[in-house]
């Protein structure tokens, strides 16, 4: 069976892309910011809660005070991007959640009340709608950089709050010279799927 998806399109969303360490100068716009979180806001998430924030990294000031918080291996890469994101998982998600979830308001008292239940839902769904942020890049015909390689309790508090918890950052822009490492090896179909 054949996929729906045009192949050129699973190309650029999957088969092609890859993490890319190096990028051009030329900018992403905020317009390309919006174009690409209208399209992946779609995502689904368990209740709808969407925790995901996103911190973009323009300034100079701002790129020099994450950079020092990057692993050694992720610095050049950071300070030369031409955006850089900061994901994040909202550990107060759940006072959306009578606006986002208008058929069950009262999830918000009755799953979310205690914040070690907040955490752990709002770091799962954060990290699966960043999955749908780094394909959302790729449609926008840019390369992404996702790395975990930082030190997570600095970027908490240089830039976020005791409710957000850092997950990832993410090196975005067009790619450069020598942007990709050589693919790295999959598993095999029959590795992963087991029918029962």
């Amino acid at each position: 069976m054949s996929l729906v998806l045009d192949p050129a399109a699973q190309d650029l969303l999957f088969r092609e892309a890859r993490t890319a360490n190096t990028f051009t100068d030329e900018p992403v716009s905020d317009e390309q910011v919006q174009a690409i979180y209208d399209l992946v806001k779609y995502g689904p998430t368990a209740f709808n809660q969407t925790p995901l924030r996103i911190t973009l990294v323009r300034s100079a000031e701002a790129r020099e005070r994450l950079v020092q918080h990057m692993a050694e291996g992720n610095q050049a890469k950071t300070s030369t991007a031409p955006l850089v994101a900061i994901l994040s998982a909202d550990n107060e998600f759940h006072e959306e959640l009578p606006t986002l979830l208008p058929a069950f308001p009262q999830a918000k008292d009755l799953f979310f009340s205690e914040r070690s239940a907040r955490e752990g839902a709002a770091g799962l769904n954060a990290a699966l709608q960043a999955a749908y942020f780094i394909i959302g890049v790729r449609a926008a015909g840019l390369a992404a950089g996702p790395m975990t390689g930082l030190d997570f309790a600095g970027v908490q508090k240089e830039f976020l709050d005791g409710d957000h918890t850092p997950l990832m950052v993410v090196n975005i822009g067009k790619p450069g010279a020598d942007a990709w490492y050589p693919r790295s090896p999959r598993l095999a179909y029959d590795d992963v799927i087991t029918t029962v």
